[in-house]
């Protein structure tokens, strides 16, 4: 866990989650050998033995690969230190599951609900105004926007630096409308709290934001969009990267955007895209004739 935390760099939830994981794998073995767990005798057929037992106690298979790949995460790093020479798991799959096509708020409706009056003019209304904003026009975490300091904002040249999954940092532009609302933003906050933090964004009593606090704002305001079926933080993340995407920029610009380590997270939004322009298709009166359905 200590070469996780500080050499990779892993965040302290994946870390929490890891050792539970693998804390739960010791207690399955026990229980089934009666004895204490032996690093050397753990071999495929007990790891398979344990993902049907994960699976026949309803876990999903989304909880399922993640709970294996702390395994074979744990057995690469033994085989790293000499501690076993092979990993027994390096070969094991776990079940497959359908990536269900990411939920985003449509440019109408988060326009409407931006734009609207629904915001008091006093602190907390311009500034869980512009945290909407900001997670909508930028597609930042919500860890990343609570992690924010007033030193990684650059006014004169509209950049916005964050610090993402394992500390790497990237700078992402923002618009003038937006910096019109920050700015707005940073005169409300001194005037009525006058704090000495150095976190951009913070509470009534000048201490800073927590994720917890920033998603009750948004499920709040997200709720007034009555066709959302989820409302949360990272809702507004997707639908940066749909939006994106549907008004022309490229995919790879994109992924250095939502600091995603690899292409194929970011290609999941063009999925999503696809799904809308068969929407847009079928509206279209020619194809409402027989056969005349895009995609069939």
């Amino acid at each position: 866990m200590n070469y996780l935390r500080y050499e990779r760099n892993y965040s302290v939830n994946t870390v929490v989650s890891y050792t539970k994981d693998l804390e739960q794998f010791v207690t399955f073995v026990q229980e089934k050998t009666g004895s204490p767990v032996e690093i050397d005798l753990i071999d495929l057929d007990i790891a398979r033995e344990w993902l049907v037992f994960l699976l026949d106690n309803k876990l999903s298979p989304t909880s399922v690969n993640r709970k294996l790949s702390s395994l074979k995460s744990f057995f690469k790093f033994l085989v790293k230190q000499g501690i076993v020479s092979v990993n027994p798991l390096r070969l094991t799959t776990g079940p497959k599951k359908k990536k269900p096509l990411p939920l985003f708020v449509q440019e109408n409706d988060m326009k409407s609900l931006l734009d609207g009056d629904g915001f008091e003019m006093d602190f907390e209304g311009v500034r869980n105004r512009l945290i909407l904003e900001m997670l909508y026009d930028t597609g930042i975490r919500r860890s990343e926007l609570v992690g924010i300091k007033n030193a990684d904002i650059d006014f004169e040249s509209s950049l916005l630096r964050v610090t993402g999954k394992r500390n790497k940092q990237r700078l992402i532009p923002f618009a003038k409308s937006l910096k019109a609302q920050m700015l707005a933003y940073v005169e409300t906050r001194n005037s009525e709290i006058g704090t000495d933090s150095e976190c951009f964004f913070v509470r009534k009593n000048g201490q800073p934001l927590s994720v917890g606090i920033v998603y009750i704002i948004v499920k709040k305001n997200l709720s007034e969009i009555s066709t959302l079926s989820k409302r949360s933080p990272h809702i507004l993340r997707h639908s940066f990267a749909t939006s994106m995407l549907n008004n022309g920029a490229k995919l790879n610009a994109v992924k250095e955007l939502l600091g995603h380590s690899s292409l194929a997270s970011t290609s999941v939004y063009t999925h999503t895209t696809f799904e809308e322009l068969k929407k847009v298709y079928h509206a279209h009166p020619r194809a409402k004739k027989e056969g005349g359905f895009y995609g069939h």
